[in-house]
């Protein structure tokens, strides 16, 4: 029961809160759907926090949608060793992994430690930040602590046949059985982030105003008084 309650039970429970949070959110909130600025109170920190924390995330997300969502067999057929993938994911992935953790570390750090950002922040603010950079340290620490003391393990061997089984509706719990504690940590702070997400500032990830590429320039005319 521990089993399909932590691999089957709260990944979908995660996933439809996402989903039905999500619509709800937008339905009800539309003026909320923004994560408030504490730039006027302190910017050289955040600048550099968020710089390095999205230079590092977009690379990490690109890993994990293709090690969770592409078999192996298909990098193999691209002409990629399963030696060569795993180098890529470690020294790469690690490499983007440290700079979102150094980012998170700055972020997080300032959230909590500048009294004026703290009492901008909400409880939801401090609790995301918290839970990001836990999520982040064990991606890391597991990659590290993983290839140095079960070099022979593959993530894509368990953890992602498990993910790809769940979108597939044919979820494969016991493949989670086998698969490193710090490794199963990550997973489901990974899962309960997304259940936290509608309900949170994260939702302005959505938010990218991409219509200000086509956009006609804004012009500023001087009122003159005479």
């Amino acid at each position: 029961m521990t089993n399909q309650f932590l691999w089957v039970i709260f990944p979908y429970v995660c996933i439809v809160t996402f989903i039905v949070g999500h619509i709800f959110r937008y339905r009800n909130d539309k003026f909320g759907w923004t994560a408030k600025s504490s730039e006027f109170i302190e910017k050289k920190q955040l600048m550099i926090g968020s710089v390095l924390f999205h230079i590092g995330i977009i690379p990490v997300i690109a890993g994990h949608v293709v090690g969770l969502g592409i078999p192996k067999e298909w990098t193999r057929a691209l002409g990629v060793s399963d030696h060569l993938y795993h180098m890529g994911a470690v020294w790469v992935g690690g490499f983007f992994g440290f700079v979102t953790l150094a980012g998170m570390l700055i972020l997080t750090a300032r959230r909590f430690m500048l009294k004026n950002v703290r009492k901008l922040s909400s409880a939801s603010d401090l609790i995301v930040n918290t839970l990001l950079l836990l999520i982040v340290f064990l991606g890391i620490y597991s990659v590290v602590a993983t290839t140095a003391a079960q070099p022979d393990f593959d993530y894509r061997d368990s953890i992602s046949v498990w993910f790809r089984s769940l979108l597939i509706l044919r979820p494969e719990a016991n493949l989670m059985s086998v698969v490193p504690v710090a490794f199963q940590l990550h997973v489901l702070s990974g899962f309960l982030i997304f259940a936290m997400w509608p309900f949170t500032r994260l939702v302005h990830v959505w938010s990218v105003p991409l219509n200000y590429v086509g956009r006609s320039y804004i012009l500023y005319r001087k009122n003159k008084v005479n």
